[in-house]
């Protein structure tokens, strides 16, 4: 998914699934669901993110967990995307409340959902949402809670800050935290899943502001082939 290998990264996500039904496991299946939901919400259609989030925390019967929050927070991301701000601001208050009923864990692997995952999807929602001074505060408090050795999510965190100030018409701004986002990364962790959301700040742009040096520039910079892991 990183990388953008949609075809693979979907059959990898079907086999967990059915691998996961198998086991009867509700967290594990709740899991799996929102997982999935990332890759249409990056690369498709953010109503199959929906999908999948509301059928994993069904599945949980929202049984406060970190998978049912995690879940949660997706559904409010994509509904954000979608334009659907009365539901996704019900989603962000169903996953905060989730999340302080789980007392979730606070590693910073896949399989854990700690403070800093949650403000990280709901920065993508409240940014989604255009409501860039409630985002901003999130992306503060999350980009001091992150760990560097682990730079793609507040790199993402930072495209969001970038695609808020576009929204405020600070171009140049804009560009500059972007630009910045992707070269603090180093070329290994500029993957697609980066670029993506990059191209996000420039469609952020009023159309005509699109032309002026700045916008060029990191333009330039998504130009570059992308990196490996």
């Amino acid at each position: 998914m990183k990388l953008g290998q949609l075809r693979e990264a979907r059959n990898w996500y079907r086999t967990a699934r059915l691998a996961a039904d198998d086991t009867g496991n509700l967290v594990l299946r709740t899991r799996v669901r929102a997982q999935e939901g990332m890759l249409p919400y990056y690369y498709g259609d953010p109503n199959q993110t929906v999908h999948l989030a509301r059928e994993a925390q069904a599945i949980a019967r929202d049984t406060p967990c970190a998978a049912t929050a995690l879940a949660a927070a997706a559904e409010a991301r994509a509904l954000a995307r979608l334009g659907r701000r009365d539901e996704s601001e019900t989603a962000m208050r169903h996953a905060q409340d989730l999340f302080e009923r789980a007392a979730a864990a606070s590693g910073d692997d896949a399989f854990s959902f700690p403070a800093q995952r949650l403000l990280f999807y709901l920065s993508g929602a409240l940014t989604n949402l255009g409501e860039t001074t409630r985002a901003a505060d999130v992306q503060r408090q999350a980009l001091d809670l992150y760990d560097q050795a682990f730079p793609i999510d507040p790199a993402l965190l930072r495209l969001d800050q970038a695609i808020g100030l576009a929204g405020d018409h600070a171009v140049e701004d804009a560009c500059h935290v972007a630009q910045d986002a992707l070269t603090a990364v180093g070329d290994e962790h500029r993957t697609t899943i980066l670029l993506t959301r990059a191209r996000d700040v420039i469609a952020a742009i009023p159309q005509n502001h699109r032309t002026r040096g700045p916008v060029e520039q990191l333009r330039r910079v998504l130009a570059l082939p992308a990196g490996r892991e």
